[in-house]
């Protein structure tokens, strides 16, 4: 069989990757796409542009290839709300995960009990950037958009959708809030609680595992490749990383240091904890009976950039600044919630809001940074221990490109993490699924033995453990603030 073109649709980037059979890396390229943003947390992008990223980056990797690609395998970011009506057009400009504009609305479900209902349905917590407030939202605010849409949908199944012609959503994408993983099926008590039930026709059922659609004309046209070529439309890039990561055995994790931070654990059970925080959710994998318990956080490489930005400096001065400060950034502390839309996981506050205690005028600009980079990391930990560590972590994400932050990681989680070596690891596991619905699975012997181990340094143990219990202290503590 030959190679496979697996397309990951970021927040900000879209990226190809052409994998051979052995899962080598052949031929890559990425296209930029625009968050469209507005005050009041309106954050948005336009369906068009992102098509034609896919679009640029499938026919610059195809061109570098002595032959068609056997299949296209789509991936990419997944919440938000990708309204399009019965042809797959916009209803309206996509509304990105990231949007804030119904945090109030969240806010008030914590308080009334629907967060805490929705959660018993369907063991998914809530957060303003995702279909049930979403929908609240625009019902109160757009209800003309929601009379013209056919498809309320993500981002994945909206560009196989203009690709194929096919609405085909997968089992992960359709996750949060409505899904119970269990059954693969929407809880109709979830949509009732979120008073949305009248508008379940709106929801695609998930397709089965490793459906295969393919190329129609139009799709054909835009990647220059031949109709009728197979394309696999999900999962969505948490799953789809961990797959591509070597994510095998129940009680493996993977932290994802991205735009944003996600935590996953395998787990061949979903049961949901009545007691539990109401945060997180379990995402079906293609295989019966696994699940991923995930806890997408809100924090992450955009707290560093900002930090960094805060101090005059850029990506490349991040080694320096924290080789500038000791571990414990000299007693300089921070909580590290940036997002407009609050934080999401191991928690849901949409009202929480980052901070920085500890600074004096014999603290510099490397205390700072190092702070921040150690509240992220503390943010990992929790959502990790949330998901319920217990195996081997492995590591993704363009975070993981400094050595000084994933020691950091590897000194706060207490363990060894595990960094491939393929970077695009979300296109790697999205042709990994492919292989496999193609009836041509993969060695994973082969597909996962390029990789580093970053280990903690036992000399730093007992100040980040203390670090740790602190920042746990203050997040409780603050967050009856943000409440208030």
């Amino acid at each position: 069989m030959t190679e496979i073109i697996g397309v990951d649709i970021g927040t900000s980037v879209t990226k190809a990757v052409a994998f051979d059979r052995a899962g080598r890396p052949l031929h890559s390229a990425s296209r930029r796409s625009t968050l469209l943003r507005q005050p009041g947390g309106v954050v948005e992008q336009d369906l068009d542009e992102v098509l034609r990223s896919v679009a640029e980056v499938v026919r610059e990797v195809a061109a570098a290839l002595p032959r068609p690609p056997a299949a296209l395998a789509l991936t990419g970011q997944g919440d938000g709300l990708w309204l399009r009506d019965a042809e797959g057009r916009a209803a309206r400009p996509m509304i990105s995960w990231m949007d804030g504009r119904a945090a109030d609305l969240v806010a008030g479900w914590q308080q009334d009990g629907t967060v805490e209902r929705v959660y018993g349905r369907t063991g998914s917590g809530m957060f303003p950037g995702c279909h049930a407030p979403l929908l609240a939202w625009l019902r109160e605010h757009e209800p003309q958009t929601l009379e013209r849409a056919a498809v309320a949908g993500y981002c994945v199944d909206a560009i196989a959708q203009q690709l194929t012609g096919t609405v085909a959503l997968d089992a992960s994408d359709a996750t949060l809030p409505f899904l119970d993983a269990r059954t693969r099926r929407y809880s109709t008590d979830a949509l009732e609680a979120c008073g949305v039930a009248d508008l379940a026709h709106l929801l695609p059922e998930p397709a089965e595992p490793r459906t295969v659609l393919g190329l129609d004309a139009r799709g054909a046209e835009l990647t220059g490749l031949p109709e009728g070529l197979p394309v696999t439309s999900g999962p969505y890039d948490l799953p789809a990383c961990a797959i591509g990561s070597g994510v095998r055995e129940v009680g493996d994790g993977l932290l994802t240091v991205g735009t944003t931070l996600a935590c996953q654990v395998l787990t061949d059970s979903a049961y949901v904890d009545p007691g539990a925080e109401p945060a997180g959710m379990w995402l079906c994998t293609p295989d019966a009976g696994r699940w991923l318990r995930a806890m997408p956080a809100m924090v992450g490489t955009a707290g560093i950039d900002w930090a960094l930005a805060v101090v005059g400096a850029d990506t490349s001065e991040l080694e320096s600044l924290l080789m500038s400060s000791p571990p414990g950034a000299g007693g300089v502390r921070a909580l590290p919630f940036l997002s407009e839309a609050g934080e999401r996981a191991p928690f849901v506050e949409p009202g929480a809001r980052a901070r920085f205690e500890g600074m004096s005028l014999a603290h510099g600009r490397g205390d700072l940074v190092r702070a921040m980079c150690e509240a992220v990391g503390y943010a990992a930990r929790h959502c990790l221990e949330a998901a319920g560590l217990s195996a081997t972590l492995a590591a993704c994400g363009g975070g993981t490109r400094s050595a000084g932050w994933m020691q950091t990681f590897a000194d706060i989680l207490g363990r060894e993490v595990r960094v491939p070596g393929e970077t695009e690891v979300g296109a790697k596991g999205a042709a990994i699924v492919a292989r496999a619905a193609l009836g041509d699975p993969v060695d994973e012997s082969v597909w996962y033995a390029d990789h580093r181990t970053v280990s903690p340094n036992p000399a730093n143990r007992g100040r980040y453990e203390g670090g740790y219990a602190d920042y746990r202290a203050e997040v409780e503590s603050a967050r009856a603030r943000w409440h208030a």
